[in-house]
């Protein structure tokens, strides 16, 4: 049985999945900030499983009404491979970056903690900035050959390529800019200053469009109409 959903419709579920992504990486972050006992190690692993177990479960649930895409960089990519038109990608973005900031001020909230922040954590460098393209390059590649390969694996594959990355790259890998914008408003164990969010930005938009690059060059995976590779192209389909 095929659903349709509406523009507002898929609005709303890109801006509640953002905010729930990001509530969780940056309540995690605190809570396990809390319960470590000064382990930095322990904090990262605890801020590591409930993000990737968060991102099984939007994408699983919300995939089939906007994609579940919750990140710029992956919008970006769909409308260059003309999944999504052009005119949909700034509805998307803002609902991305509005859900996001809402979510880091839930998180706040839940943790008792002052509603609004601005982080200190410095996360600036080369280091740093490879490690985002990285980050983002992964995704985005995971997502497109998850796509052609196996596209009901899409929910799994997206939420453990995350897991792996918080831990191989320097940076813990951010791999969003709506994510990175509402982490520059925590002033906890998830921040980043306001002052590094912009070369994160860039980072995580080139480590994208690499991807796209290579996916569409290197292994030719090209969109057609009868792949149906976007989730949300692929309930309308069915």
């Amino acid at each position: 049985m095929s659903t349709s959903y509406g523009h507002g419709q898929r609005l709303a579920a890109e801006g509640l999945g953002t905010a729930l992504l990001v509530a969780t990486v940056v309540g995690s972050g605190i809570m396990a900030e809390r319960l470590a006992g000064g382990s930095v190690a322990l904090a990262l692993l605890c801020n590591t499983i409930p993000t990737g177990a968060i991102l099984f479960v939007l994408i699983t649930v919300l995939g089939p009404v906007s994609g579940a895409h919750f990140n710029p960089a992956v919008t970006l990519v769909f409308a260059l491979r003309r999944e999504m038109p052009w005119g949909a990608v700034a509805p998307y973005v803002a609902a991305q970056v509005a859900g996001g900031i809402a979510g880091t001020l839930l998180a706040h909230v839940m943790f008792d903690q002052a509603i609004l922040q601005f982080s200190t954590t410095a996360r600036t460098g080369p280091a740093q900035w490879v490690s985002e393209a990285v980050a983002t390059f992964a995704l985005v590649l995971t997502i497109l050959g998850t796509l052609r390969a196996r596209p009901d694996a899409v929910p799994v594959c997206v939420a453990l390529v995350i897991t792996a990355a918080y831990w191989f790259t320097a940076s813990t890998s951010f791999a969003n800019p709506a994510v990175t914008v509402a982490r520059a408003l925590s002033n906890t164990f998830a921040g980043i200053a306001p002052g590094d969010v912009p070369a994160f930005v860039a980072a995580q938009i080139g480590g994208g469009g690499l991807a796209l690059v290579v996916a569409e060059r290197v292994f030719g995976w090209v969109a057609t109409a009868r792949e149906k590779p976007s989730l949300v192209q692929r309930s309308a389909a069915e």
